[in-house]
């Protein structure tokens, strides 16, 4: 069985990782959260109940 070349394989792995580290931080930095459905002063109203164990 011959046996493939490492070099272009070295290559294609690096290339694609290079541009997987240069893409998600610009994904992560473009990411928009969502707006708070409830306003700050319905937040700070304390829960009257409690968890039932």
């Amino acid at each position: 069985m011959p046996q493939l070349l490492p070099e272009p394989w070295f290559y294609i792995f690096f290339f694609s990782w290079t541009i997987f580290l240069i893409a998600t931080p610009i994904k992560i930095a473009s990411y928009e959260f969502f707006k708070d459905p409830l306003p700050g002063a319905l937040k700070t109203i304390s829960m009257t109940w409690s968890w039932k164990w």
